[in-house]
């Protein structure tokens, strides 16, 4: 699929006029990615590349452009079952056009920053910014998941808890592995900035976006270790639940066992104490009541 873009006005306007400016393709089609190669000289392998959600981030200087790809988080559904993962994107930078190249449909061209634009650049760069934010409200989102899964975890008993926990881990390992992949790629735009054409406005929003990447590193990296640390504590604590029930049910067991063992003995068919008394009945329920409450002092004595 297919959407181009204008600026008009320092508004990113859809379009469909030749003249576009903005070019986004959404799981291109083998017709569209044969136009693409044969009409812009996109390395067939590099347009493969910005479609493979496991490719590494990278810069690359062609004769007519300049490619990049980078690392975006995945839109969320339930079916993902708490695991968030990352997408590649595809961005051909021309004198005159950006080409984007992604496998899913995602609002790019939203937030404040998309106000107000002036140059193919600066979209550029914003649509970079724009990942590093998504990835931020994810981290926040994974926290959240995190922190209420913990509070549910203090009277679970079963392992559910703990496989949500794993998957927000494994999700954040993987966040912060293609978030460190895109610092990389930013740091080269940064030394390359002149031979992007970057100018100073755009050197401003490039030296944002590295500050901005580097603490959303840290944020992955400090949720990452708390989650480690903790699934240990809560393996322990869903363990400790377990064998608290165990323990409960071994008391009701041997609760019931004493008035058993005296009822067994009055059930045998011999000649017994007291079988000829009225009231032998009401004795026997007594006596078993007796036993049960010693039990009971004995435990608490104990502390058990």
């Amino acid at each position: 699929m297919l959407k181009k873009y204008v600026i008009s006005n320092k508004k990113l306007l859809e379009t469909d006029s030749a003249s576009a400016q903005v070019y986004v393709y959404t799981n291109p089609t083998v017709e569209e990615q044969r136009f693409l190669v044969d009409s812009y000289q996109i390395d067939e392998h590099t347009l493969t590349s910005a479609l493979d959600p496991d490719e590494l981030p990278r810069l690359e200087f062609e004769p007519e452009h300049i490619v990049t790809i980078y690392k975006r988080p995945k839109n969320y559904s339930g079916k993902d079952q708490l695991e968030f993962k990352v997408a590649s994107v595809g961005m051909f930078l021309f004198e005159d056009k950006l080409i984007v190249v992604l496998a899913e449909d995602i609002p790019l061209f939203v937030g404040k920053r998309f106000l107000a634009v002036s140059t193919i650049k600066e979209i550029f760069l914003k649509l970079v910014y724009n990942s590093i934010s998504h990835y931020v409200e994810h981290l926040r989102i994974i926290h959240m998941i995190s922190e209420e899964i913990e509070d549910k975890m203090t009277e679970a008993m079963d392992n559910t808890y703990l496989f949500n926990l794993f998957s927000l881990e494994k999700s954040l390992v993987y966040y912060a592995e293609a978030i460190t992949s895109n610092g990389f790629v930013f740091e080269k735009m940064r030394n390359l900035s002149a031979r992007i054409g970057f100018d100073e406005k755009d050197e401003e929003m490039l030296d944002d976006i590295i500050v901005e990447n580097m603490q959303c590193k840290t944020q992955a990296d400090i949720y990452s270790n708390i989650l480690a640390q903790l699934l240990g504590a809560r393996a322990s604590i869903v363990s400790n639940n377990l064998n608290l029930l165990i323990k409960k049910l071994n008391v009701i067991t041997i609760w019931m066992m004493v008035p058993t063992l005296v009822v067994s003995a009055y059930g045998m068919n011999v000649a017994l104490p007291m079988s000829q008394h009225p009231h032998a009945f009401w004795m026997l329920m007594g006596i078993c009541l007796i036993l049960i409450w010693l039990v009971m002092i004995f435990w608490r004595h104990k502390n058990w």
